[in-house]
């Protein structure tokens, strides 16, 4: 058995990383669903936006406290399994799943299996997504990450892609598992201006603005997160990402909180407006 399931990996924890034992195997096949997933979705169907830069800076954040996350890569482009690849081997463990690739030696529902010790899945969604992988990505998710930059362009792609998780995905506002990150902003900008104000007529928060900076890039190119790089450089990148590490972590009180509210649901076409007016207000 062990012969056959050596064709591929399940996941990507190191560099140069062995198969798992046997034991260890079974154990990812017969292991139940987990209700105390965080289950992480990170999604804006426009290329470029920072979604895996976004997804890596978790992951690490998480790593850094001691937690064993995991990567759940659906992009072609393999940018967040690349940055697996090049991280140390001394860093804390990453586990990456590789859910671009197809494989016909497994089912699809084997290949996507979480690891036991993953209370953290954050999955990098890929760009021009249908509505049927929307609904399915976002199915039983804890919380939806949409990142936006500041040009006219990506607040045009960033309302598509609001209204299609409140239309489309059936998102409720109520649940509270939505939010947006401002990515790349520059300080005193009319585009920031811009973004700020497109985001805060949806209603929805934005818990954390990235700022342009090379500390991302050089991040990634080491395989590391800001958050392990000397502290003098990165403070106020560190500060941002642990902003939306915060929001995440309260998934169950926000849980709690929304199946307590007694608000009337907006019905669609209310959603449908609201988007409208701030894609017509942003360009």
């Amino acid at each position: 058995m062990l012969g056959q399931t050596a064709q591929f990996q399940y996941y990507v924890n190191r560099r140069n990383a062995s198969l798992p034992v046997l034991g260890e195997i079974r154990n990812m096949l017969i292991t139940p669903r987990k209700n105390n997933l965080n289950k992480i979705v990170i999604l804006n169907p426009k290329g470029g936006c920072g979604k895996s830069t976004i997804a890596t800076n978790l992951a690490a954040c998480y790593a850094h406290r001691g937690a064993t996350p995991a990567v759940m890569d659906y992009d072609p482009q393999g940018s967040s399994m690349g940055w697996l690849e090049r991280r140390p081997a001394e860093r804390p463990t990453i586990h990456g799943i590789a859910a671009y690739k197809k494989t016909m030696q497994a089912t699809r529902s084997w290949q996507l299996r979480v690891p036991n010790d993953t209370d953290t899945l954050l999955i990098d969604s890929p760009a021009s997504i249908d509505h049927d992988d929307l609904r399915e990505l976002t199915r039983d998710s804890t919380s939806i990450v949409v990142p936006v930059l500041p040009s006219p362009m990506d607040i045009h792609a960033a309302s598509r892609c609001i209204a299609d998780l409140l239309l489309v995905a059936k998102v409720d506002r109520r649940d509270r598992k939505l939010a947006v990150v401002a990515n790349r902003t520059r300080k005193n900008t009319k585009s920031l201006a811009t973004l700020m104000r497109f985001l805060d007529s949806l209603g929805i928060p934005i818990i954390a603005v990235l700022r342009d900076t090379q500390n991302f890039v050089r991040s990634s190119e080491q395989g590391i997160g800001v958050c392990e790089m000397p502290p003098s450089r990165v403070k106020p990148d560190v500060e941002q990402v642990q902003k939306i590490a915060d929001w995440l972590d309260a998934w169950p009180q926000r849980r709690g909180e929304s199946t307590s509210s007694t608000s009337i649901k907006k019905p669609p076409s209310a959603a449908q407006a609201l988007l409208r007016r701030a894609q017509f207000g942003s360009a």
